[in-house]
């Protein structure tokens, strides 16, 4: 669905103009309907509305015995907020999402898969350098999931 990165800029009521090139697909697919919300990185998600609405029915169905399960959901869905792309192709970023990913006038935009990343401009280089330099991935220790991946 989604790939690529931008770097765009907020304006001054705290929308975003998302890319031209992805604007007919959230257009025609998901009607401009759109679900911000947070990530423990420090960025914020945003995804399409049927996209969110299935992460919503498997997050609602968690079991809540576990301390940090809830604290996931209670932030996933607790921040989470509707929006709509305008006729401009721009979305509103709420105050306090802001202020949680430390969002000011330029951020970047992360399109990866069925959902796209907010960074702050900072945060998005600090997140490339660390990938760059991770010591992990220098020593040939991926994650499971990634054992049956050929690139």
């Amino acid at each position: 669905m989604f790939q690529g990165g931008s770097t765009v800029n907020l304006d001054v009521k705290g929308r975003l103009a998302l890319p031209t090139r992805y604007r007919p697909q959230i257009i025609e697919d998901f009607n401009k309907q759109l679900v911000l919300t947070v990530h423990v990185d420090g960025c914020l998600l945003l995804y399409p509305q049927p996209v969110w609405n299935d992460i919503q029915r498997r997050l609602s169905r968690l079991p809540n015995l576990d301390k940090r399960t809830r604290m996931m959901v209670r932030m996933l869905l607790g921040h989470a907020e509707e929006v709509e792309m305008d006729a401009h192709g721009r979305i509103r970023i709420d105050q306090r999402l802001r202020d949680f990913a430390k969002l000011e006038k330029r951020i970047s935009l992360a399109g990866v898969g069925n959902k796209f990343e907010i960074w702050n401009d900072g945060g998005w280089d600090d997140q490339c350098k660390d990938w760059q330099s991770s010591e992990e991935l220098e020593s040939g220790d991926m994650p499971d999931s990634f054992t049956s991946l050929t690139l």
